[in-house]
């Protein structure tokens, strides 16, 4: 059996009093698109911000294609949390698209995509700019390149994101909720850069409350309630025969939400 992109065992995250995660198991194959689903406030969020090591874990690990992230065997056998510098070469190794976009104001749209390539992986500066309009054609936005992120729309300021990351050639793309801050006339054109990726078998979890989207793209939904993950399968398994009571219950509410 080959080794997993994506190796999660026994997560867990606290927050004071608040258990965000509770021994959390997630495994994801090269090539997959894993997407999350739950009701808000049950961890969907806080386990990509851990994957992502933007989150501390109180327990359990986080492993990319085999090598523990955010913790070392020290000389005496004991796992010790690695400082930020240390842990920064992991990182570039995740594309994370956030809710918000998170874009630099000052730079212009194709800067916002190469300054890191430049900066982080050290590529030449033209290399850098010719696949920074490379990956701004590839989200339709190759006409914007010298724009500013206040001229762009929600969408479109998104679809850089999408391409910023991209730009560090990512082993595992994580979103968190990359639709949730969008007009709802703007969700679709996010999620056909993202239906893409998926169909060029890009590894990807995506946390999202776009269940079509789940049903139509992802090769495994995973349900998660109260810190935990209750139920997983085919999207054909989670929506079509959902075998616990919650996620019965979470697919009804939604849908009458939706109705």
């Amino acid at each position: 059996m080959t080794t997993p992109v994506l190796r999660v065992r026994g997560l867990g995250k606290r927050f004071g009093d608040v258990t965000a995660l509770a021994d959390v198991d997630l495994d994801v194959a090269e090539g997959e698109v894993v997407v999350v689903i739950g009701p808000s406030g049950s961890g969907k969020s806080t386990l990509v911000r851990c994957i992502d090591l933007l989150e501390e874990i109180d327990a359990g690990s986080v492993e990319l294609d085999g090598e523990l992230l955010g913790l070392r065997v020290d000389r005496r056998g004991v796992l010790r949390r690695m400082p930020a510098r240390a842990t920064a070469p992991q990182r570039r190794r995740m594309g994370m698209v956030f809710q918000s976009f998170n874009l630099f104001s000052h730079l212009t749209v194709e800067r916002n995509v190469w300054e890191a390539p430049v900066r982080s992986l050290g590529e030449p500066l033209a290399e850098a700019r010719a696949r920074a309009q490379q990956l701004l054609e590839r989200v339709g936005l190759g006409h914007k390149g010298d724009a500013y992120p206040v001229q762009l729309s929600g969408g479109q300021q998104q679809r850089v994101a999408i391409a910023r990351a991209l730009a560090m050639r990512p082993r595992l793309m994580l979103f968190d909720e990359p639709t949730s801050a969008l007009d709802p006339e703007l969700v679709g054109e996010v999620l056909a850069v993202m239906t893409s990726l998926a169909q060029e078998r890009t590894t990807m979890v995506v946390v999202t409350h776009e269940l079509q989207f789940a049903r139509e793209v992802a090769t495994r939904v995973v349900f998660m309630d109260a810190g935990r993950v209750v139920e997983q399968g085919t999207p054909d398994e989670v929506f079509g025969n959902p075998r616990t009571e919650r996620l019965q219950t979470f697919l009804q509410r939604f849908s009458a939400a939706a109705s």
